[in-house]
């Protein structure tokens, strides 16, 4: 099910979400998730976006190239980040029209549960690592507006 999205300058985008402790609706939260990035048509998506404020993320990276690749990250703690930084252009589905530069770690490691609860490690780079922390950001509270504009 499409969701509304939740817009700037919602208090919701600036609030801690809260861990997920009961993943029995973990499964349909994600499902509607994914129909609205991808109606957006976006590429990641925290749950706060759409009025849930649980430690829910969805990402697909490639959809958009032609190569499908969805993720589900459920209380994720981002463990590394790299100490090279990258800047990109970054678009946001709740400020829309208002790309923002925003200089991240190229690189960053993530633990993080599936939409069962069963726990996952790994280590993402380039748009991934940029996304992941955008998403990530939203968890915090925060949103691109948070950062300065990077050069």
């Amino acid at each position: 099910m499409i969701r509304d999205l939740v817009l700037h300058p919602d208090e919701r985008l600036g609030k801690v979400s809260k861990p997920v402790k009961r993943f029995e609706a973990v499964g349909t939260l994600v499902r509607d998730m994914f129909d609205t990035m991808y109606d957006a048509p976006g590429r990641g998506l925290a749950a706060v976006q759409i009025g849930f404020m649980q430690r829910v993320v969805v990402m697909d990276a490639g959809w958009k190239e032609g190569t499908p690749t969805p993720m589900v990250f459920v209380n994720p703690i981002i463990t590394e980040r790299s100490d090279d930084e990258v800047v990109n252009e970054e678009g946001c589905l709740s400020i829309p029209d208002t790309p923002r530069r925003v200089s991240r770690p190229a690189q960053v490691s993530l633990r993080w549960q599936d939409e069962n609860g069963l726990p996952h490690e790994g280590t993402f780079e380039g748009f991934e690592a940029a996304c992941i922390q955008h998403e990530f950001d939203h968890l915090e509270g925060r949103t691109i507006l948070d950062h300065p504009e990077a050069a």
